[in-house]
Order: C-alpha cells, then structure tokens, then sequence
C-alpha cells in the first residue's frame, strides 16, 4: 500500500469509527433499558444488513463494464456531495450557528423515550439506529473502495468498529470523550479532497487536472482545513452582550 492508500483507509477508519460511537450509544441505552442480550441481537441483526449491503455493492461495481474514469468521476462527485454535509455542519458549529453535538444528551434522550416502550419496540431502536449508521459506513466503504480495494476499506471499517466496541465496552458509557465534532470536521476535509481529486481526475485525467499527482491530496486537505477554520471565524455568531452593558 502506497501512503495515498494509508491515507484513504485512514479517512474511512475514522469516518466509521464516528458512525460507530453514535450507534454504540444508541445501544447503550437500550441495554439498559431490555438487557445487553436483547440490543446486542438487534445490533448483530442490523450488521449483518449492512455486511449483505456491502457484499451486493462489491458484486455490482464488478459488473460494472464501462470506462473507468466515469466511474472515477462518479465516485469522486459522490464523495464530495458526502463530505460536504459534514463540512457545512462542522463549519456552522464552529461558527456557534448549530449546537454541539452531544453524546450524553442523545445517550439521555434515548433512555428516556425508553422508559416506557416494549421489549420489541426497544429492539427495533437498537435495529434501527445500528442499521442507519451502518449504511452510511457501507457507502463509504463502497465508494472509497475504488481507491483501495474492498477487502482494505471493509478491514478500515470493521476495525474502527472493534475499537469503538472495546473502548464502549470498558467504559460502559457513552463516549463523549470522543471529539467527534473535531474529528467529523477533519474526516470532512479528507473526503473534500480525495472528492475533489477523483471527480476533477476522471473529468480531465490525473495527468492534466494534478500535474503532481497524489502529492496533491494532503494540500487539498490543509486547503479545506484552513477554509474551513476562516468561514467558521468570519461567521462566528457575536457573544451576547452582559445584562445592563451599552450598546
């Protein structure tokens, strides 16, 4: 593996791995509420979905004749659309525009729209929230599997899920030590330039759009970072002024 591919895994592992710690709290607080037999059935059940989703995917873009750079393009366009989301989302935090993303709340929303529900209804939140994570990964892990292979974006994917369920495990707690807003924003950054990369190189070939190859990819991530950090300065909503202060 060359370090553009270190690179590319690295992206999926912790995109995942974000993915991951939402559905673990998820879980979480539905075990305490029917028991870590019950929620960990309901999270198998909703892998195994996603495993299924991801071997079709597999099996589809290998069916797929056409041209190459097509496909490139395609995915490279899929990526950007994809990280744009969160770039926009960590932006508007930054700016004090959105609310901070908070795992001990979500954690405590959960339990308590728990309180009262069934055992089945319980499960198929558990089902749920596994499932909706999991088909996010199961995207990334299709489209950046052009840039690797599918065996080595899966492996990213399921070992940032092995590090999220050990390290939920020992805590047995939500893992608000995460910086996920932080970490959403960088994986953001990430996705933009191989995004950008992929979609410009499939269009005009790698050779025409970057003259320097894959050293092009860690300068369009500092230049997503900075842009990012600027836009959430210049937009950064003014503190409020103290009660009897002038104007």
């Amino acid at each position: 593996m060359t370090w553009t591919h270190w690179g590319a895994a690295g992206a999926i592992f912790a995109a995942s791995a974000v993915e991951w710690v939402e559905a673990f709290t998820i879980v979480l607080a539905v075990a305490l509420s029917i028991g870590w037999a019950r929620a960990t059935s309901a999270a198998i059940a909703a892998l195994a979905v996603v495993s299924v989703l991801v071997a079709a995917g597999a099996a589809g873009l290998q069916l797929i004749d056409g041209d190459m750079n097509i496909m490139r393009a395609a995915i490279g366009v899929f990526l950007l659309l994809f990280g744009l989301r969160w770039y926009v989302k960590a932006v508007r935090r930054y700016a004090g525009r959105t609310r901070l993303h908070d795992e001990l709340e979500e954690f405590r929303e959960t339990r308590e729209a728990l309180d009262h529900a069934e055992v089945r209804a319980a499960w198929l939140v558990a089902f749920k929230g596994v499932l909706l994570e999991g088909l996010e990964v199961w995207l990334l892990v299709v489209a950046m599997g052009h840039g690797l292979n599918l065996g080595q974006s899966a492996s990213a994917a399921v070992l940032a899920l092995l590090v999220v369920v050990a390290a939920g495990m020992a805590l047995r707690a939500p893992l608000s030590a995460v910086p996920e807003n932080t970490l959403k924003f960088l994986v953001a950054c990430a996705l933009l330039a191989f995004g950008s990369f992929w979609s410009l190189a499939g269009v005009l070939g790698e050779q025409t759009a970057w003259p320097m190859g894959d050293l092009t990819l860690p300068l369009l991530f500092v230049i997503y970072v900075v842009c990012g950090r600027l836009l959430g300065a210049q937009l950064r909503v003014p503190a409020a002024a103290p009660v009897g202060s002038e104007a």
